[in-house]
C-alpha cells in the first residue's frame, strides 16, 4: 500500500490552513503535511490545530528545524499532541535552511551532529526513558517526560546529502525527500539510507492537473521505492478542492 498525502503550504494563513484541513478531511485525503518554514506558522502548534478540528485525516510535519528548539521542549510538545491524537501524527526533523537559522542566531557549526544528537534524545524521551547525555549540542540531566505518548509517533528525517541520508537510516523510521528528487535519485537515496525494508520513504511531488498523467507520473516514484507520495501544490494555489478530490481517489487506487 502506498500512502497519498497533500501539502498544506505555509503560505496559507493559519485560519485558512485549518479550513483547508477540514476540507481535506471531508474529501477523504489520507494525510496532510505541514512545513515549518520561517517565518510562517509553527509546525507543532499547527499540527495540533489540524488534528483537533478534523475527524480522521493524518498529519505529517516535514520538517521541524532542529536548531530552533531545545529537544526537551520538542519532546513535551510532540508527546502532548500524540497522547490526545494517537496514531495520527508523523514528525520529521531536519537541519533547517541555514540562512534562516543564521537570521535567528541558531546556526551551528555541525548541523549533522546536532540532528544526530536530537534524534537520539527525542526518540528516547518519547519512549518514556530517563535521558542523561552530554553531547556537543544536546545536554540533558536525568530528563524524563511525565506524560510520554502511549504510542510514540514515527520520527523521520528530512535529508538530501549522503551523510544526512545515512543518518536517517540509522536514527529514523523514515526519510523525507524534496520535490526536486527524481525517481533515479530516490533509488540512489535509498542506497545511502540503508534503512531496511520497513524504512519509510516520503517523497514530495509537484501536483499535476491531469489525473491520468499524474497517476502514471506517481507510479515512477512508487516503483523507485516511495512508500508515501505527497502532492505539492504551487505556492500561489489557494483553491485545493480538486487536489483533495484527486488525492482521495489516488488513495483508493493505490490501497
Amino acid at each position: 500500500m502506498t500512502r497519498i498525502g497533500v501539502v498544506l503550504r505555509p503560505e496559507l494563513a493559519p485560519e485558512d490552513l485549518v479550513e483547508a484541513a477540514r476540507e481535506a478531511d471531508r474529501a477523504g485525503v489520507d494525510e496532510v503535511w505541514l512545513w515549518e518554514d520561517c517565518f510562517y506558522s509553527g509546525g507543532i502548534s499547527t499540527a495540533a490545530l489540524v488534528l483537533a478540528c478534523t475527524e480522521r485525516v493524518n498529519v505529517g510535519i516535514g520538517v521541524l528545524p532542529t536548531p530552533m528548539r531545545n529537544v526537551a521542549a520538542t519532546a513535551m510538545e510532540i508527546a502532548t499532541v500524540a497522547r490526545v491524537h494517537p496514531g495520527r501524527l508523523r514528525v520529521g526533523l531536519g537541519h533547517g535552511v541555514q540562512s534562516w537559522m543564521g537570521q535567528i542566531g541558531a546556526r551551528v557549526q555541525s548541523p549533522l551532529t546536532l540532528l544526530s544528537e536530537q534524534m537520539s534524545a527525542l526518540t528516547a524521551l518519547l519512549a518514556g526513558e530517563s535521558v542523561t547525555v552530554q553531547g556537543r549540542y544536546v545536554s540533558l540531566d536525568n530528563v524524563q517526560l511525565n506524560w510520554p505518548p502511549l504510542q510514540p509517533p514515527p520520527l523521520l528525517v528530512g535529508a538530501t546529502g549522503p551523510k544526512t541520508l545515512a543518518l536517517s537510516g540509522r536514527t529514523g523510521v523514515g526519510t523525507i525527500l524534496t520535490s526536486e528528487t527524481s525517481p533515479d535519485q530516490v533509488r540512489t537515496a535509498i542506497e545511502h539510507i540503508d534503512g531496511g525494508p520497513d524504512h519509510e520513504i516520503v517523497v514530495y511531488i509537484a501536483a499535476a492537473t491531469d489525473s491520468d498523467a499524474a497517476l502514471s507520473n506517481l507510479q515512477r516514484w512508487i516503483d523507485a521505492g516511495a512508500t508515501t507520495v505527497v502532492l505539492e501544490p504551487p505556492a500561489a494555489e489557494t483553491d485545493l478542492s480538486s487536489l483533495f478530490t484527486h488525492a482521495a481517489s489516488l488513495t483508493q487506487r493505490f490501497a
